[in-house]
């Protein structure tokens, strides 16, 4: 079986799109705010954007189940207010939920937090428990920078974060760390805030005794983990300066996808990270949704990089396309069985 830990629902109508400009644009003004119910999507549009997008790729590419979660760049905790953002994750957490209703065999639902600039973190957590006890999602995205590209809180290591690394512990399941679009002109979303999010976490994470707090926390840094595979010596060294600590003390509660576009950085990454830290993972349709004119193939079709990766075992590979996602997501691992998988 091959998991694929990292996809949006980016093929949804345009009309969900406008609700969402609409709202945004009321977020001051409630009284003109749209109807939450008219952003529900219905079957026959879902069935047309997921058959003719990430179901039919699925189909192609070879993968069988993608954890699904709303749109990641249109997440954005910082349009609006805290309201905004309540509302936001709720009808787009269950719009992935009905994909997953009506594709259970493909698409495992994982949610949006309704996260907003200086809100605590614990106002997120009625939501997160709402998917998770009441609704089957088997983890969040956890955005480590709600202001869009300004960084103005305090970092993912910082207490003001533990309240929600409570409820992960509890509830067993693992957060993505993944940021929406940049506002900062300075940081294109998906080229530059994306990476620069990725990376910067990690360095925090190495600053910081996080899991020794929180021993069973696990969090999935995607994209590759951004620079980190390329600079791994790096952060090997100034671990052992800065904290006295080989890195590989991360690697228990820290896990990387293979969301890089190109056969050389999905090797590097899977030579230098341990193979038990690495999960399949594509993101389509997402990033960067064009073929390569030098192969022709499309650039986030990664099965192909990770097939191609010579120095990888059977074995390997198996805990990249499957055992690793159902061990760091132990709900997803609960749902596969029930279903004889």
């Amino acid at each position: 079986m091959i998991i694929d830990c990292h996809g949006h629902f980016t093929t949804v109508p345009a009309r969900f799109r406008q609700w969402r400009s609409r709202q945004v644009e009321a977020a001051n003004d409630p009284a003109n705010a749209p109807d939450p119910a008219e952003a529900v999507i219905t079957d026959d549009e879902i069935r047309e954007g997921i058959e003719n997008g990430q179901l039919k790729l699925q189909q192609e590419r070879g993968s069988d189940v993608t954890l699904f979660s709303p749109i990641a760049g249109l997440m954005s905790h910082h349009l609006g207010n805290e309201q905004t953002s309540l509302v936001w994750a709720e009808v787009s957490n269950n719009n992935v939920k009905r994909v997953t209703e009506l594709y259970p065999e493909n698409f495992v639902p994982v949610c949006q937090l309704p996260q907003s600039p200086g809100a605590p973190i614990a106002n997120s957590i009625p939501e997160l428990r709402r998917c998770v006890e009441e609704m089957g999602f088997v983890g969040c995205n956890l955005n480590p920078d709600p202001t869009g590209g300004y960084w103005t809180g305090k970092p993912m290591t910082a207490r003001e974060w533990y309240p929600i690394y409570e409820v992960l512990c509890e509830l067993d399941v693992p957060a993505m760390i993944h940021v929406a679009a940049s506002c900062n002109p300075n940081f294109h979303g998906t080229g530059a805030h994306y990476l620069n999010a990725d990376t910067s976490v990690f360095m925090q994470l190495l600053q910081a005794d996080l899991f020794k707090d929180f021993p069973t926390l696990r969090l999935v840094i995607p994209h590759g983990g951004g620079a980190v595979p390329y600079h791994w010596g790096r952060y090997r060294g100034m671990s052992l300066e800065m904290a006295e600590r080989p890195l590989e003390g991360l690697l228990e509660n820290v896990f990387f996808d293979t969301c890089v576009y190109h056969h050389p950085g999905v090797e590097l990454l899977t030579k230098v990270v341990p193979t038990s830290n690495v999960l399949f993972g594509s993101e389509m349709i997402g990033a960067v949704r064009g073929r390569d004119p030098n192969t022709g193939e499309f650039f986030d079709d990664t099965k192909r990089y990770v097939d191609a990766c010579e120095a990888l075992s059977d074995v390997d590979r198996q805990a990249i396309y499957e055992d690793n996602a159902r061990r760091v997501y132990p709900r997803l691992d609960a749902i596969l069985t029930a279903q004889g998988r």
